[in-house]
């Protein structure tokens, strides 16, 4: 069964697989530090809209499983997780600014991979059975 999120105007099904580290991939996410990145990134979550299907912490990374809304890009929901988490560690955990100098807890990349129920394939199968004029390659529109 589809599970379709809505808003006032879209249905949607969106889901990607996130997996960030933090700087220098130090292996501190561990314990209390675990604890507390774990807890922000629920709450950021909930903040943006953003359900989380499943994650983990590990000792020197986190995967996240989320669906999120058409309104959010990609890059805008990991610079939020990030952005906001690392400033909080900060504040609560002031001892973390002399492992992770310059203000930064996590690294710049991250891995994003968009998941789905049905392949390429799938689509490109069903958009041909579709009645209408093809727009693949050339979509020069007469008169131009």
């Amino acid at each position: 069964m589809q599970h379709y999120r809505t808003t006032a105007h879209s249905k949607y099904d969106l889901k990607i697989h996130l997996v960030f580290i933090p700087k220098y991939r130090k292996k501190i996410l561990t314990g209390v530090v675990a604890t507390a990145v774990r807890d922000l990134i629920r709450q950021i979550c909930r903040e943006i809209d953003v359900e989380i299907i499943s994650g983990k912490v590990a000792a020197d990374h986190v995967h996240l499983f989320v669906s999120y809304p058409p309104h959010l890009a990609v890059s805008k929901m990991v610079q939020k997780i990030k952005g906001k988490s690392s400033y909080k560690m900060f504040s609560v955990m002031p001892n973390l600014k002399k492992i992770f100098w310059g203000k930064h807890f996590w690294s710049r990349g991250y891995l994003a991979v968009s998941t789905g129920a049905i392949t390429d394939e799938m689509i490109q199968e069903y958009i041909e059975s579709q009645e209408g004029e093809s727009i693949d390659g050339d979509i020069t529109v007469e008169g131009d």
